[in-house]
């Protein structure tokens, strides 16, 4: 049996780190699967879908890392070539994936006490996505 729907969520770019780990829940409780596998997917190439500890500390620190590893002030080719000045959030979001699967055992996400699944949003402005849900089991 599969079960396909989305997540609608609305960010404000530039790294910003939304906790999606119950609208999940309720598309795994909505499709009455009770072992499977969940995988949750955003369409394009500026963001990512991933797991934290969703605290304060935790978010302020992976937004840190990513701007070390992936500096957000330095020239791109994407923005000589294109002209949108969104050529970081790019190289971010292919080093981060656009998605993850998480196992459904019993109705439930087998995520970690202190595990959230989280969309992470790289472009340079405000956008509007619909995350793939996705879920296949019995």
């Amino acid at each position: 049996m599969h079960y396909t729907s989305s997540i609608k969520v609305s960010s404000s770019g530039f790294s910003d780190i939304i906790d999606i780990t119950r609208d999940v829940e309720s598309v795994v409780a909505d499709s009455g699967i009770r072992d499977g596998i969940v995988c949750v997917f955003v369409p394009g190439s500026t963001a990512s879908v991933t797991t934290i500890e969703y605290e304060s500390g935790v978010v302020e620190d992976l937004r840190k890392a990513i701007e070390r590893l992936v500096p957000s002030d330095i020239p791109y080719r994407h923005d000589s070539r294109w002209g949108d000045g969104n050529g970081f959030s790019h190289v971010r979001a292919s080093l981060m994936k656009p998605g993850i699967c998480v196992p459904v055992v019993q109705g439930r996400l087998s995520l970690g006490t202190w595990q959230q699944i989280v969309f992470v949003d790289f472009d340079n402005r405000p956008r509007t996505r619909n995350l793939v849900v996705q879920i296949v089991g019995d």
